[in-house]
């Protein structure tokens, strides 16, 4: 069992994931991201969806991105952000995935 777990960098990387969507709005966030159709949004459309102030949002989507569970996009002079696969599957884990994402 021992041989079998990662290494301890990768298990403080994971647990650093684990720990981003540990605060409430930066879970709002991911499941709004997860949920969203198509599947990216930006900063404005985020915040009045979980009801927080666009520099709120940003500041939690930075962290989301610093943690690799999000992405971002450049659309002309818009900033769309989507989840990441690792964003997805931790989504998943938490039990907090949407049906439809799935």
């Amino acid at each position: 069992l021992r041989g079998q777990l990662p290494s301890a960098e990768s298990l403080e990387q994971a647990a650093e994931s684990a720990r981003a969507l540990a605060d409430p709005t930066r879970l709002a966030l991911a499941l709004t991201l997860a949920n969203s159709s198509p599947d990216e949004c930006c900063v404005c459309d985020l915040a009045f969806v979980v009801g927080r102030s666009d520099k709120l949002v940003s500041h939690h989507l930075r962290q989301l991105r610093a943690a690799g569970l999000a992405g971002s996009r450049k659309d002309g002079r818009m900033v769309q952000y989507s989840l990441t696969d690792q964003g997805l599957a931790l989504l998943s884990v938490v039990g907090q995935l949407p049906e439809r994402a799935r």
